[in-house]
């Protein structure tokens, strides 16, 4: 089985003069959108069926409480690590700090993921940088909402 990583990259150089918080911020997103993207193309097709696969299928399953789109086209999902043991590592956000279901959530994702066959375990990190915002949404996910 191979390693799957799919990982936020993070900016290491401070803002410069001028650039506003929320400009470096939305650099970084572009940044890491770009590089998922092209992870994706640099990693042989996947195999139809792929643990990877499932995996994500399985996190598409998943809808945020609030807003009728699955949380992985919402753009919650920053990273998702399987190791050759199939041991599941993701880093999730959510759309804001004070989500009434901040403290339950990761756990129905663990308890999701680990359903699936091949998965001997999932750990989940709820993760709050870089912030969630409405660019981290797919086009699936804008389209649905109405934002396109």
């Amino acid at each position: 089985m191979k390693h799957v990583n799919v990982d936020v990259p993070s900016t290491e150089t401070a803002p410069s003069k001028g650039d506003s918080v929320f400009d470096q911020l939305e650099q970084n997103m572009q940044n890491a959108q770009e590089t998922i993207a092209q992870q994706a193309e640099d990693q042989p097709a996947a195999a139809e069926g792929s643990l990877a696969d499932k995996v994500v299928a399985a996190l598409k399953e998943i809808y945020d409480p609030e807003i009728p789109v699955n949380i992985y086209d919402l753009g919650l999902i920053y990273r998702v690590d399987i190791d050759d043991s199939g041991d599941v590592e993701i880093d999730m956000t959510l759309t804001t700090p004070g989500c009434p279901v901040a403290q339950s959530f990761p756990g129905m994702v663990e308890n999701t993921v680990e359903k699936v066959p091949g998965v001997t375990s999932a750990k989940v990190e709820l993760v709050w940088y870089p912030p969630w915002t409405q660019e981290n949404l797919t086009e699936e996910a804008r389209l649905q909402l109405g934002l396109m």
